[in-house]
């Protein structure tokens, strides 16, 4: 078992590797999360990583390189799972209301739990369909749950008019960009390292056509 002290060790330097400034508290909280998750795991099944280093680096790190493309007051993380990027995004840049959103029972229980264990404020989760959640939100994030046209169609509703829809990826989808709908617009699409990881991973980012 990969102790406490290593992976922060791990943690650290992949943060400093993405040039991220972090509050003094979040890595320690960031690790609280990855416990927390490994613990639930090992009953519930809600991630096939269950290896902690390989959390540090799939889960934590992989969530927080696209932190610089994050903004705006309100965020909702559809299809989070086990919270993911969700939770490491409200850790690493509090005072944002997040809402996270998945149609799994167990995996909103533990999101729950983990809001209410690591005190996550303006944080709340709701186990729904994407195209049944209400609100609208300056940004959306969205981990790999389905192509470009089906995650907007189903939930691009909830996007802002000035707001970005941030779609994490793992191979570069151009094959996904002929179907995005005609009233959105890809703005970006930008390759992500990740520190540890040897896979491809890029991000997608898309507004409202026209705004």
């Amino acid at each position: 078992m990969t102790s406490r002290h290593d992976l922060q060790t791990q943690l650290e330097r992949g943060i400093a590797a993405l040039g991220l400034q972090l509050p003094a508290n979040a890595v320690a909280r960031l690790l609280d999360y990855q416990e927390l998750l490994a613990r639930w795991n090992a009953t519930y099944n809600l991630t096939a990583v269950r290896e902690p280093s390989e959390m540090v680096t799939r889960h934590l790190l992989d969530s927080l390189a696209i932190l610089p493309y994050v903004r705006g007051e309100t965020l909702a993380d559809l299809g989070t799972g086990p919270g993911l990027p969700g939770i490491p995004l409200a850790i690493a840049a509090p005072g944002r209301q997040i809402l996270l959103v998945d149609s799994n029972g167990k995996k909103v229980r533990f999101l729950r739990e983990a809001i209410r264990s690591l005190k996550l404020e303006g944080v709340r989760a709701v186990q729904s369909r994407v195209e049944e959640v209400e609100g609208q939100f300056d940004c959306i994030t969205a981990r790999a749950f389905a192509s470009l046209a089906d995650m907007l169609a189903w939930g691009g509703h909830l996007l802002t008019k000035e707001g970005i829809w941030l779609a994490m990826k793992g191979k570069r989808p151009d094959d996904e960009i002929p179907g995005v709908p005609a009233d959105f617009e890809v703005r970006g699409m930008h390759a992500l390292g990740v520190p540890g990881l040897d896979g491809e991973r890029h991000l997608v980012v898309l507004g409202r056509a026209g705004c």
